[in-house]
């Protein structure tokens, strides 16, 4: 169980490369740049619903 959280900290070169090629391998060349804008907007929609959660706080706190 230790060694598992171990490995985690010590992601280098030869498994970055080792996780593209899976990457590729199991998705395609085409694939990958629709999963990538995917996974972009999906980024931009939480940073958005944060931000207004933020304000909505502040808006409640101004009140009280």
């Amino acid at each position: 169980m230790l060694f598992n959280f171990t490995f985690l900290g010590m992601i280098g070169g030869p498994q970055v490369i080792l996780i593209i090629a899976v990457v590729l391998l199991l998705f395609g060349g085409r694939k990958i740049p629709e999963l990538m804008k995917g996974l972009g907007s999906g980024i931009k929609e939480f940073k958005n619903a944060t931000k207004e959660g933020e304000q909505s706080a502040k808006e409640e706190d101004k009140k009280d």
